[in-house]
């Protein structure tokens, strides 16, 4: 095999038909979705369907057939980086494209609906849990390179194409429960929550990396020293090599995450304080109705109504998040 430089890994290319026929099947029914939302005359973001195809596809695409799959059975840095890219990068990008909530506004009200069941079942809250996911993404990471596991599938083809598969929904099991707009997680996640889960889990992603850059066994080493290339570094350094670029993608990706919670956190804060704002301007348009009929009636005063029957503010009866905060702010003047 040619020696790897920049030129030959941006420019070689093979074809991996199970994950082309997966990016087709993903970007078709998405494409599909989105236009059925609007030919319904709803909207979509197009910021949403531009991370889905370009990030999440598009790490798929680049994991799977670019110069990282030419040169991964010779060399363990670019079977490393695939599997980093398939494991955080793609399922960030599936996951900003919100597909859960997408489905659910594309679908018939019946399949919708059956979606939503799916995505609160048992098991799936079971798996989506997220200190469960997080640990499932960790456990599938530390397995792969810590049993047999990894050096089976540079030998048989097809368990090579299913590792491909499980790193991609292990990292889906966590990204995208956390960023979707559908209601799949505890109530008592709210964004302060996720954040702080966000921080933890890119805390958690830099533990493989740094167990295999300092790992002191081979990893596949059987396998990488008889393929070993004479113009490769030697093997150890390309495994901590490997390492390297596992611990720099999984801090690279913490970062945009986190500042997608941010996001999705103070575009619900303005729209909480919208929702109160309006609340307020109602009630203030009954004030002037109030004065005017009681100065009409000014010549035939009423008995004053028993503290009992009088017209609480609405933020006294209500039960939501808005009149809750106006309540704890009440309560401590």
């Amino acid at each position: 095999m040619a020696e790897l430089t920049v030129g030959r890994l941006l420019t070689s290319w093979q074809l991996d038909l199970p994950a082309l026929l997966l990016v087709l099947a993903l970007g078709g029914l998405y494409g599909w979705g989105v236009l059925r939302v609007r030919g319904r005359g709803g909207s979509w973001s197009p910021a949403r369907a531009a991370a889905f195809a370009v990030l999440g596809l598009g790490a798929l695409v680049v994991a799977t057939m670019s110069g990282l799959a030419v040169y991964d059975h010779v060399l363990f840095w670019p079977a490393a980086v695939q599997n980093i890219l398939l494991d955080l990068v793609a399922p960030l990008g599936l996951a900003l494209g919100d597909p859960l909530r997408l489905a659910a506004e594309a679908l018939p009200a019946g399949a919708a609906a059956r979606v939503r069941r799916a995505m609160t079942g048992r098991l799936v809250r079971l798996l989506t849990f997220p200190l469960v996911s997080t640990a499932l993404v960790l456990a599938t990471e530390l397995t792969i390179y810590f049993t047999p596991y990894f050096a089976t599938a540079l030998r048989v083809g097809w368990l090579h194409e299913l590792m491909y598969l499980h790193l991609l929904a292990a990292g889906s099991l966590f990204v995208v429960p956390v960023l979707t707009r559908e209601e799949t997680l505890p109530a008592w996640c709210t964004h302060p929550v996720r954040a702080a889960l966000v921080f933890l889990d890119g805390v958690i992603d830099a533990v493989p990396g740094v167990v295999v850059m300092t790992h002191g066994t081979l990893i596949a080493g059987a396998w990488y020293l008889h393929h070993h290339p004479s113009w490769a570094p030697d093997v150890r350094h390309d495994q901590q090599i490997g390492g390297g670029a596992m611990l720099g993608i999984a801090e690279l990706v913490a970062l945009p995450f986190l500042l997608a919670i941010l996001f999705q956190w103070a575009r619900t804060e303005r729209v909480q304080a919208a929702a109160l704002d309006r609340h307020l301007d109602e009630q203030l348009a009954v004030v002037p109705a109030v004065a005017t009929a009681s100065a009409a009636s000014h010549a035939t005063p009423a008995a004053p109504a028993p503290a009992a029957d009088r017209v609480r503010p609405w933020w006294e009866t209500e039960e939501n998040e808005v009149a809750a905060r106006i309540r704890r702010q009440h309560g401590e003047k």
